[in-house]
């Protein structure tokens, strides 16, 4: 949350995950944590694929308070990269939903007690509050002085795997979702654990 780095900050997020996927194994959801791990090595890569293009054109720096406004500069790559992260947030019909949703809501179907339940959503809640602060403070935020060129988004040898790795993260959820799990999952939960995950 107080990391500065682009690099570091992409890595340790891999750390929540990776969090996510042991608490899908300490339910004896295997097959789930593999799921999980299959669709965010696909946006995770696209997250650092983004991240070496804005190192690049920004003048080989990793600081995110010298990015600001790289927007205007990279339109292509904060698409992309912006894609990449609300996938890891979880938001829905995104490969990270179909993933971490599940693991979300089987939790909540086990009587786990509340104290489980709420460091689950305080978890999913923190990797929203970091993947928003990336955003906001390399895309959205103020000019930090830094350099920048666009030309990073005119050779395809860089954006032609971004694009590629961007329409898999937008398709790969349902897909693997398919080829994993044959038989639907059947959940029934009460309203407010059904929208907790939303909410937070």
């Amino acid at each position: 949350i107080f990391e500065y780095d682009l690099k570091k900050i992409i890595a340790l997020s891999t750390l929540s995950q990776l969090g996510m996927m042991m608490f899908s194994i300490s339910l004896g959801l295997y097959e789930l944590a593999f799921f999980h791990l299959l669709t965010h090595a696909l946006f995770k890569a696209l997250l650092f694929l983004c991240a070496g293009i804005l190192i690049h054109g920004a003048g080989n720096t990793q600081d995110i308070r010298s990015f600001g406004g790289l927007s205007l500069n990279f339109p292509l790559v904060t698409v992309c990269m912006n894609l990449a992260n609300l996938s890891l947030c979880g938001v829905p019909f995104l490969a990270g939903f179909y993933s971490k949703d599940l693991i979300v809501e089987l939790a909540c179907q086990y009587s786990w007690g509340i104290f489980v339940l709420l460091m689950m959503f305080i978890c999913l809640s923190l990797t929203v509050l970091y993947s928003v602060r990336l955003t906001y403070l390399s895309f959205v935020g103020r000019y930090g002085g830094g350099t920048s060129i666009s030309v990073c988004e005119s050779d395809y040898s860089l954006v032609g795997p971004v694009v590629i790795l961007s329409f898999t993260s937008l398709v790969s959820g349902p897909i693997l979702s398919w080829l994993n799990f044959p038989t639907p999952v059947l959940i029934f939960l009460p309203v407010f654990l059904k929208w907790g995950a939303l909410f937070f």
